[in-house]
Order: structure tokens, then sequence, then C-alpha cells
């Protein structure tokens, strides 16, 4: 998971859904969605897209992102997905004081 700046000025945590959302349609391995992306005109080395496949990339370019939308045949929020903020979790001072 990975939190982003939002233009609000608020952060938002997005979790990366690209190895879910290629195995939904039959990509089961980097090398594979490596060679369709490529066929789709985004080439990417073999570190980059290793990254992208096992981890949440810390900055994508757009036109990266609209060429792996275009490929998987999904939309940007099938591949990031907000998360529900987190509540902070109450510590038993805390519980205390509001009883």
């Amino acid at each position: 998971m990975r939190t982003l700046h939002s233009i609000a000025g608020g952060d938002v945590a997005v979790k990366w859904n690209l190895r879910l959302v290629a195995a939904q349609r039959g990509i089961w391995k980097a090398t594979e969605l490596q060679r369709r992306l490529a066929e789709g005109g985004l080439v990417v080395s073999a570190g980059k897209m290793s990254g992208l496949w096992s981890k949440t990339p810390a900055s994508i370019k757009l036109d990266d992102l609209d060429v792996i939308c275009s490929v998987l045949g999904c939309d940007v929020g099938d591949l990031l997905e907000p998360e529900p903020p987190r509540r902070a979790a109450m510590t038993n001072e805390t519980a205390a004081r509001k009883v």
C-alpha cells in the first residue's frame, strides 16, 4: 500500500492491484505482461517490470498507466484502489479517559 497526496492536501492510501487485475485476465507472469505491454507500445525493462509486478510503484507516468489499462482492458480505478482511512487504535489509557 502506498500513500498519495491529494490535491486537497490530505493523504490517500491506495492499493496497487496489477497482479490481481492481470490474473483476472489470464496473465500469471510478469514476463507475459511485459510482452503484451511491448506490443501495446510500452517497452518496460525487466527491472522496472519486476517492481511494477511485485510492489506498489512510488510513481508512474500517466501515459504508462494508460497503456497498462489498455492492454489489460481495465480502468485506472481497477489498478489503484483507494483504501479506507485507518482509525488510530485506541490505547488503554485513551479508552480509560473516554469512560
